[in-house]
């Protein structure tokens, strides 16, 4: 080595020649980055480790009243009141003013079948009681006429100026007025049935609502024939049916093991399937006498005590009977969930929510037992929670909701 390469082992040293020295600075810096690094690598290991498997619940509003229904079943919403509409009589639809869904009135005309005939029936009908009670017009004047004969042809056999052969002439002209008078009567009489009749003819023609109801069908249009009381090929019997919407109430077909548990004016609670979040106030109205022997069921029909005009016949229903009548509280839908998503832990009340394919702890306080749920408030409807959740799950872990 040349003596200018020894220049490059040479220590520098300070100028009052104490040795230079790391701080100690320098490792807590290290140790603190050190702690970050495990502590992110173990946020990441929990990230985006394999998720556990869990089962799930939805959170859903439900309703106090399940805590005292003491049973359900299921039925059909009909009206109490609902008729075909047709005329007596046969003919051609004329006219129809009503479509489906239309109101009417109790005695309002809905259709009209053609009427020209009996409408004639009715004018000659009219005229011949016209005819008749000038004819007994004229028998009256005739009995006045008939009367004074026979007073003055009296008076003229008390002085012995006419014979008693006129006199008895008079008396039976007298007798004769009489009689007639009483047949014209008994015509005009007639002859005023004749047109009642015929009136009633004209009225068949005429097809009118039995009760305020609105219109559910259309079974016929202008053109079609009408006749009610025949099988005639392309004929049609009823024109329109009709329901009174107030008579709504639901069919619910119960067990005959479980008819014990209902009576009459009992309250109860409808959940209609076209309105899944609206509860309705009903009561048993009647049960009918009888037991479907194919079905082992009884008819037990239940009257609405709140009105809804989006309740239409023929929807579905579930019907829960009640032990008593829900309180104004009882009557608004509350959170709940299965008993099983609650856990217990360092003295307070916790689910898990699932948001994001990760498990949150969150602290909820509970209320009513409602059957098989349990009313719980911090929470929203819809949000998913962990059945059963395992001990070691923790707050942030990654899970997947497990399919049976």
């Amino acid at each position: 080595m040349k003596p200018d390469d020894l220049s490059r082992l040479k220590i520098n040293r300070p100028a009052d020649g104490a040795p230079r020295l790391r701080p100690r600075r320098r490792w807590a810096r290290y140790g603190i980055l050190a702690a970050v690094v495990a502590l992110a690598a173990a946020w990441a290991a929990s990230r985006y480790s394999a998720p556990a498997p869990v089962e799930a619940a939805t959170l859903a509003n439900t309703y106090p009243t399940l805590a005292f229904t003491v049973l359900n079943a299921a039925g059909y919403v009909v009206p109490e009141r609902k008729a075909a509409l047709a005329s007596k009589a046969s003919g051609r639809l004329e006219w129809l003013g009503v479509l489906e869904g239309s109101r009417v009135k109790q005695n309002e005309v809905v259709a009209r079948l053609e009427s020209k005939d009996v409408r004639a029936a009715l004018d000659q009908a009219a005229a011949q009681v016209t005819v008749a009670q000038a004819n007994l017009q004229q028998a009256a004047a005739e009995l006045r006429d008939a009367d004074a004969n026979y007073k003055r042809s009296r008076e003229l056999l008390a002085k012995k100026y006419i014979s008693d052969a006129q006199h008895e002439a008079n008396l039976a002209r007298l007798d004769k007025a009489r009689a007639a008078v009483e047949s014209q009567k008994a015509a005009l009489a007639a002859a005023r049935a004749n047109r009642q009749a015929a009136e009633v003819a004209v009225e068949q023609t005429l097809i009118r609502a039995p009760f305020d109801a609105i219109v559910l069908t259309k079974n016929a249009d202008v053109g079609d024939n009408i006749t009610p009381f025949s099988s005639a090929t392309g004929a049609k019997a009823a024109v329109v049916t009709v329901a009174d919407m107030d008579t709504l109430e639901v069919e619910a077909d119960v067990a005959e093991s479980s008819i014990g548990k209902i009576r009459v004016g009992q309250p109860c609670e409808v959940q209609l399937d076209a309105l899944p979040d609206t509860r309705l106030a009903a009561v048993v109205s009647r049960v009918v006498p009888t037991v479907d022997r194919s079905k082992a069921t009884v008819l037990v029909k239940v009257r609405f005590v709140d009105k809804d005009a989006r309740v239409l016949p023929d929807m579905s229903a579930k019907v829960a009977f009640l032990e008593r009548a829900p309180t104004a509280d009882e009557k608004r839908p509350v959170p709940a969930v299965q008993a099983r998503a609650i856990v217990e832990r360092d003295g307070r009340k916790q689910v898990f929510a699932i948001r994001e394919g990760h498990a949150r702890r969150l602290e909820v306080s509970t209320g009513r037992r409602l059957g098989e749920l349990v009313e719980v408030r911090g929470l929203a409807a819809g949000e998913r929670v962990v059945l059963d959740p395992p001990a070691a799950l923790r707050d942030g872990a990654a899970v997947t909701v497990a399919r049976k």
